[in-house]
């Protein structure tokens, strides 16, 4: 019979939920971890890993698309959605596959099934574990509980997704075949990387944002660089606007949208819903415990202990950003915490990059020019165009910019954004200066490698005190 008792049991097997539990048994704890569905979580099976697959497919076809601008030409270039789609749930299967050779290789004992926490006894939480049939297969108890359960995609009145002609992210990510017409409901990441991705695939999509610009997190400056990007190939973009109906048909759905008091129609082959997400809040048996929720999501302090002795958690649970890499980094936080080891401090949002991996690409850190301002800042602003790099026009990626954001008294590095080829990439010199808490001069005695698109990083700090070289 398997152990039932541990120092340490992880609810959820997402990049926070298995990562907390692989550092906590290099710790020495005696681990378990409970998932209902797939090792790797939304990360590895539905989201991160699986849309970059996509994601690299489109790339490949708006190249072939434009073999002329390289001096090669091909005929018939045609592609077989089922096989995109084959390809993109193969890569994330064995990504799955290599967290459970990890967990294993940790001697973490991993639960199938779902988790709650169901009292205590002798000091110790108890957690009970069920099958897919409700039944209970385990009864748990350890000191430590971390619940990593994650967030599911948000839904709104009136516009509920039903998995054939509404959308959720799952829905996108498998198409049967691929649709001529697409509304993208939403345009932060989720939504932004769907609709590029459809519209490199051929299909002519629509996208509609509440806010008054397209990824409403990023600087104003990325966004309008986005937006101006994408309409040039050929998406449209409706801002500061709203779906208020969704009428189905046979095979199409007919969108209600508002926008400036008046309203239109717009028929589609497919709906996309990317409208934000709700965390995983039901059964797991917080009722009766000291655990606060609030808008879905758990509240936690900076070690992600929460009100209840004994129970933490992390990732999307605990709310924004919603990210996979500060999952992660919370899980190896918190149970460093509880392990009682010294020095460990709160994990810095602020230092957290984003990616948003359209065409082209969108990457940031720390805060935007707006937001230095309004905290009180005095910046001086430096930025670098893409046209201007050797490296960008050789690989015929000219279209991008560079913008970074410094105090002026101090030289503190505030804020990094960035537009263009392969700055997910770039992102983390800029993350990585951040957290060493670096200044311009550090930066501008950095020497940058030649012929690269990094070296945009340097021009545009050298630029934000007037002495860019190559612009």
């Amino acid at each position: 019979m398997a152990d039932t008792s541990f120092d340490l049991i992880v609810v959820g097997g997402g990049p926070g939920g298995y990562v907390a539990a692989i550092r906590a048994a290099q710790l020495g704890m005696k681990t378990a971890l409970v998932e209902r569905e797939h090792l790797g979580g939304i990360c590895l099976n539905w989201g991160c890993i699986p849309t970059k697959a996509l994601l690299r497919s489109s790339e490949v076809k708006h190249i072939l698309d434009h073999l002329g601008d390289y001096g090669f030409s091909a005929k018939d270039i045609s592609f077989d959605v089922k096989k995109v789609v084959e390809r993109s749930r193969k890569v994330a299967s064995q990504l799955s596959g290599g967290v459970k050779h990890l967990l294993k290789k940790n001697k973490v004992t991993v639960f199938d099934g779902s988790a709650k926490l169901d009292g205590t006894a002798g000091g110790q939480r108890k957690i009970a574990v069920t099958g897919t049939d409700g039944k209970k297969t385990a009864d748990l108890t350890a000191k430590n509980v971390i619940l990593a359960t994650g967030a599911r995609a948000r839904s709104l009145p009136g516009l509920e997704p039903d998995g054939k002609l509404v959308w959720t992210y799952k829905e996108a990510m498998v198409p049967e075949s691929m649709p001529k017409s697409l509304l993208v409901v939403g345009s932060g990441a989720i939504g932004i990387e769907f609709a590029s991705f459809y519209k490199d695939m051929g299909a002519d999509v629509t996208v509609v944002e509440v806010m008054d610009r397209i990824l409403p997190v990023e600087d104003e400056e990325i966004s309008a660089f986005a937006r101006k990007a994408l309409e040039k190939q050929g998406m449209k973009i409706v801002t500061s606007a709203g779906v208020k109906a969704l009428k189905k048909g046979q095979n199409n759905v007919t969108a209600t949208i508002e926008a400036g008091g008046k309203t239109s129609e717009l028929t589609v082959d497919r709906v996309i819903l990317a409208v934000g997400i709700v965390g995983n809040v039901e059964n797991l048996g917080l009722d009766g415990t000291k655990v606060k929720v609030e808008k879905t999501h758990i509240v936690t302090d900076p070690y992600s202990a929460t009100g209840e002795p004994g129970v933490y958690a992390i990732g999307d649970l605990t709310g924004p950003p919603w990210l996979a890499h500060k999952a992660s980094h919370e899980g190896v936080i918190c149970v460093e915490k509880i392990a009682g080891l010294k020095d460990i401090h709160p994990l810095n949002t602020a230092n957290i990059p984003g990616c948003t991996y359209c065409r082209p690409q969108v990457a940031s850190v720390g805060l935007t020019e707006a937001k230095a301002k309004a905290a009180g800042h005095e910046v001086k602003v430096g930025r670098f165009p893409f046209i201007g790099n050797g490296k960008a026009i050789a690989l015929g990626e000219p279209e991008g910019l560079v913008k970074t954001v410094f105090d002026a008294k101090t030289g503190e590095l505030l804020g990094a954004h960035m537009i263009g080829a392969e700055v997910t990439e770039l992102i983390q010199g800029y993350t990585i200066a951040r957290t060493l808490e670096s200044t311009e001069a550090e930066l501008m005695h950095t020497v940058f490698p030649h012929p690269t698109l990094s070296e945009m990083m340097h021009e545009s700090v050298l630029d934000a005190y007037g002495r860019a070289i190559h612009f």
